[in-house]
């Protein structure tokens, strides 16, 4: 049901659920049309998720895929073009033009993103100071999402 331009934030074993509301608090603020999530996530109905989301757990569309079901695939089929969140990413984010059929893929604070997925994605990097590679998951959503809503990407 995603129209020609859409926003689909994927979430891949985010195990927190501080960091679970904050996606999707950060998805509803900019428009992201829709929120998937791996089968290694927590629950983001869970009532901590829900809180810190400020009920954005309860109103944004989500689906959860099976645990084996390919996230790759999945977005394929769904036309979606994957653009992955890593601190070793060949593009930096400032200048990053996201497709009009994006999913923005974000991974859980010290594993990351598995290569397999890595390899298959154009990844995204936000500098940072010396001594730091990456910041919460959550933050990150919020830097990412706000960059992608200046470019015209989602609904808002």
């Amino acid at each position: 049901g995603l129209g020609d331009q859409a926003l689909v934030v994927v979430v891949h074993g985010v195990g927190n659920h501080d960091n679970m509301g904050g996606l999707f608090r950060n998805a509803a603020a900019f428009g992201a049309d829709a929120v998937l999530i791996d089968a290694t996530c927590c629950d983001p109905l869970y009532r901590k998720a829900i809180r810190v989301s400020v009920g954005a757990a309860l109103i944004m569309p989500f689906t959860r895929l099976e645990a084996g079901e390919d996230l790759l695939e999945a977005l394929r089929a769904a036309r979606l073009d994957p653009v992955a969140l890593t601190p070793s990413g060949q593009h930096v984010l400032a200048h990053f033009q996201p497709g009009a059929r994006s999913a923005v893929i974000f991974g859980a604070e010290g594993p990351g993103l598995p290569a397999d997925l890595l390899s298959e994605a154009r990844t995204v990097r936000i500098p940072m100071a010396e001594g730091f590679d990456s910041l919460n998951v959550a933050t990150t959503s919020g830097v990412v999402l706000h960059h992608f809503a200046a470019r015209g990407a989602g609904r808002s």
